[in-house]
Parts: C-alpha cells; structure tokens; sequence
C-alpha cells in the first residue's frame, strides 16, 4: 500500500492502473469505513481511500480543530482490508488558494435537515467530494448510508455533471446494540454510550407510525417529545420521502412509497444522526 501526499504524485502513480474504485474519508476510521474499503476492493480495481479533514464543511463553532487525526492508525488498518493507496494530502496542497469556487448543491434538497441545522455544509462537502474526484479519477465510489442526505447529494452533484462514476451506498454499519458506527462517538462518555442507541429506538418507532393513519406531523411531534424526556436535545426526527427527501403526503405513506425516518440529536456535547429506511 502506497501513502501519498501530493496530487502530483497520486496523478504520477494511477497513470499507468485502471481507473480506482475510492473512498473518501475524514480519517479516524471505525469499522463502518472498513466495511466501505472492503466493498471498493470488492470491484477488482485499484483501491485509493482518501484522508482529508475537509474545513469547508465545519461550521465557526464545530470540532474541526479538535477532530482526531489518527493518519498512522488509519494507515494499518486500510492495509489490512485492501486499500493500495492513502491519498492523505494537508490543506495547503488540497487548498493551495483560497477555494474561492465553489459546487452549491440545490437549496430543495441541501437547505433542509441537516442543511438547516449545519448552512452551507453541503457545498463544503460537494466542493471537497469534485476536487477529491478530479485528483483520483475513480470509476466508482462507496459511501455510507449513514450520511443518507449527503449520499443523495452527491449522487445529484454526479449525475448533473455528468460524472463518469458510479456511486455505490453502502448500508449503514452498527454496533451490537444497533448504534451507528461513527467517529464522534468517541466524543460520547460511558453513560451517554450505553444510552446512544435511544435514537435509532425513536427512530423505529416513527417508522412504525408512518404506515399508519395517525397524523405525521404528531408522530413526529411525540418522537422528539420522548427523546427530549431522555435527556437529548433532537434537531429533527422525521419521515421523508427516499427519493428527493421531502415530506409524504399521506396517500403515499399509506401506499408503500419508499420511506426513511431520519434524526439527528445532541446527546451531551455529541451530535449523532442516524436513519432507517422504511
């Protein structure tokens, strides 16, 4: 496995492979990221995992500063499933200038959830995802459900563009307890760990309510009032459609039209999201 950490390098060496299959990352890897690299392996393909602390997508008052590089750690864990390159550049190769041009993703669908809660995440993901494309060149790339909003913005940002890659989303991986695997869980104490998965339990609730004819807006009303009792503070618990994300009518919730219930809540001074497909 090769660690690079400049394009101009990572240009020089995938000159002469077939085009990779890629995983980008922020680094302090968990299992669910392994799972993303053992599934790139998967295609018969060179296998490039990116690791890159992206400041565009952190808001003034989040953890950027204080978020975990782990690079060698990283490094021998992608060793072990598969991955033959570590692009792992620093800002100032990624960002040489200020990265004064931007990919704005439509407001419809990155304005609203976590767009609402985090403004103008999706253009600092959307931004770093097409410079991280244009470096690597993949033929595919593998993300994880968990960020379900941000998978379907960059599966939007690809197909308007035109992009000759091919986006595989991966179910998301869970503890035994059913949490979502995620590297700010970490950031949780012992107490708040064994009451993290309370938000998928929310979660399953409302999905269960959203096949029924009781009023949405009350399911959802009565999910964060039972996860506010508990001791979080939830941002959202909601049911979308799965295709552009926006609210059901309820002919279409009655009617089997694909679903997710999605959250995300602040347990303590960790943020968690999560989401259930229904």
């Amino acid at each position: 496995m090769q660690l690079i950490h400049t394009v101009a390098s990572l240009r020089e060496t995938l000159a002469t492979e077939p085009r990779p299959a890629f995983v980008p990352t922020m680094g302090n890897l968990h299992e669910g990221h392994l799972e993303l690299v053992r599934e790139a392996a998967r295609h018969g393909r060179p296998v490039v995992v990116s690791v890159f602390v992206n400041r565009l997508q952190f808001l003034p008052h989040e953890d950027f500063d204080q978020y975990p590089r782990t690079l060698a750690r990283d490094s021998d864990l992608l060793r072990s499933v598969g991955a033959t390159h570590v692009f792992a550049p620093d800002e100032a190769e990624l960002y040489p200038e200020p990265q004064t041009y931007k990919v704005s993703p439509p407001p419809a669908l990155a304005d609203i959830l976590e767009g609402e809660f985090r403004p103008g995440f999706f253009t600092g993901v959307c931004t770093v995802v097409m410079k991280l494309f244009q470096c690597v060149q993949p033929a595919l790339a593998v993300f994880g459900q968990k960020d379900y909003q941000q998978l379907q913005v960059v599966r939007g940002m690809v197909r308007q563009f035109a992009l000759p890659i091919d986006i595989v989303g991966l179910p998301t991986t869970r503890a035994a307890d059913g949490l979502a695997l995620s590297s700010r869980n970490g950031y949780l104490s012992a107490e708040e760990r064994t009451r993290a998965p309370q938000l998928r339990a929310t979660l399953q609730r409302l999905a269960l309510e959203a096949r029924t004819p009781l009023p949405l807006a009350q399911s959802e009303a009565a999910a964060r009032v039972a996860l506010t009792a508990t001791g979080w503070a939830p941002d959202y618990l909601t049911v979308r459609r799965r295709s552009d994300l926006l609210p059901p009518t309820d002919a279409e919730r009655l009617g089997g039209t694909p679903l997710v219930a999605l959250g995300a809540a602040r347990l303590g001074r960790t943020r968690l999201i999560d989401n259930l497909e229904l």
